[in-house]
Order: C-alpha cells, then structure tokens, then sequence
C-alpha cells in the first residue's frame, strides 16, 4: 500500500512539472532521494519516472484534440470540399510538419547518446546547475523583452525556419537534465520574437511525439518483464499524471494570458539552491 501512495505521489509530481517549466526530472530527483520505492529494481525506475510521462501526453491530446487532429471525417469539418484531400486539414498538417522539424534534434541525439548523457549529467549537481541557469535565463529574457511586441502571436505565423531553432533548444534540455523540454522551448521562442501563449501551445504538442518516443525508448530498453508491482505503480503513476496534467495546463494557459514566466525563474533558481545544499549535506 505505501508504494502505491509513493507511485501516486510521483504521479502528482510528474503531472504539474511536466509542464510548467520548472524541470520534472529536478523534481522527481528530489522524491526519489525522498521517498524511494521499495523492491523494484534501479532500471525499473528509470524508466518509470520516463514512462508516466505518457499520462501528460494522453492530457494535451484531450485538451487540445481540435488544434491537433488533422483530418476531417465529418461534412461540417470538410466546408463542402471534395475529393481526397477535403479530408485534411492543411494548416494542421502543416503545424505537425513543423513540429517534426523540431524534433530532429533532438531525436538523432537521444537515439545516439541517451545512455550517455545519463551517465555523464544525470545526477544531482548538474541537474540543480540547469535549474539555476535557465532560472536566471527565464528573468533575463523577460526583462529583456518587457515592453516589445510579439512578432508571431498565431502558430500558423511560425515558420519552418523558427520551428527548428526551438528544436535546437531542445536539444539543450536533451543533454542536461534539469533544465527542462518545456523551459528551453519556451526560452527559445520567446528571444525568436514569439507570444508566451504561442510558445506554451507549441510547447504542449512538440512533446507528444518527443515523450512518446523517449517512453517507448526506455520501455524497449527496460523489456516488457514487469512485475505486478512494477506494472500497477506504472500504471498508477501515469493514471494520475494525467488527472494532474488536465488541471495544470488549463491552470497555465489562463496564467500566462496575465503573467509572465519570471516567477518560474525564482523557483528554479531557489530549488536549485536546494537541491545543491541537501545533496551537498548528504555527501
């Protein structure tokens, strides 16, 4: 019972850092020095804290099925066209083009270098580092940007050319833990000249394809000879992911319409510090 409360607890984490950018893996580092689980193995955990993201995912595709689904199957959709391509929907086709232009980057370097990476950066020091670094980059890029206007403020304004950029800076995240897919999205669209609202949606659905791969990565890696622990704590964990993540996207896109991303910078930059300071403790 107590590691189902634990898997629900992760669940809970996953589901609100996953999209505020503030680094779910700061997090989950944190509640995994904290509260452990109990009689699963090393690798099983990695690729749980990975796995529940997919429970984030499964929240965009609910909130946002009409922005993100390409095809028209009914009459009204259609607009009385006809023919084959009367079943698609060009400007969204053309929004997923993009995205998969994005996830290149970062694509070719998880596939080449995930394990690596995780030996050389997964750990509690560079990942506080990240936290600190593009806490500052959040507060520097804000002020610098007070006062000027948003040269795109719709996603079909975004270009090809714009969409890699942002998949270069998520390539940054891929390589440092901590920092955050969303934070360094998010951060490269806005010094490209792009809306806060802009950049949070193009955010949410670039990690569809970039976190069902990175799951169905580690998942491969992992083997499919689970547990019935293992299985009900992964299972549990992305359930509630999902509940959470439902609440916190609604939560953030109503935020950010008012407010800007420089509070997110202060915590980073103060759970850095914390990070650093127990770890440095405990060593």
């Amino acid at each position: 019972m107590f590691e189902i409360i634990k898997a629900i607890i992760y669940g809970i984490v996953e589901g609100v850092t996953e999209w505020l950018p503030i680094s779910s893996t700061g997090h989950l580092i944190l509640v995994e020095e904290l509260i452990p689980f109990q009689g699963v193995s090393e690798d099983f955990f990695g690729m749980f804290d990975v796995v529940i993201q997919l429970g984030a995912i499964l929240a965009v595709v609910v909130l946002f099925w009409n922005q993100i689904w390409p095809f028209a199957l009914t009459g009204k959709e259609r607009k009385g066209k006809s023919g084959l391509m009367s079943f698609v929907k060009m400007d969204i086709m053309t929004l997923w083009f993009k995205i998969l232009v994005s996830c290149v980057p970062a694509a070719v370097i998880g596939i080449l270098f995930d394990d690596v990476l995780d030996a050389l950066f997964y750990n509690p020091v560079c990942v506080a580092i990240a936290l600190i670094v593009f806490g500052v980059a959040f507060i520097v890029i804000e002020n610098w940007n007070k006062g000027r206007s948003p040269r795109v403020n719709e996603l079909a304004d975004l270009n090809f050319q714009m969409a890699l950029m942002i998949g270069v800076f998520q390539v940054i995240a891929a390589v440092f833990p901590g920092t955050s897919r969303s934070g360094a999205t998010i951060v490269g669209a806005l010094l490209l000249g792009i809306s806060r609202t802009v950049a949070a949606e193009y955010t949410f659905f670039l990690a569809i394809p970039v976190m069902f791969g990175a799951s169905l990565l580690k998942v491969v890696k992992f083997g499919f000879a689970f547990t019935s622990l293992e299985l009900v704590l992964l299972l549990l964990g992305t359930a509630v992911s999902f509940v959470v993540s439902l609440f916190v996207l609604r939560f953030l896109m109503g935020y950010i319409k008012k407010h800007d991303f420089k509070i997110f910078g202060w915590y980073r930059i103060a759970l850095g510090l914390i990070v650093l300071a127990y770890f440095g403790l405990m060593a």
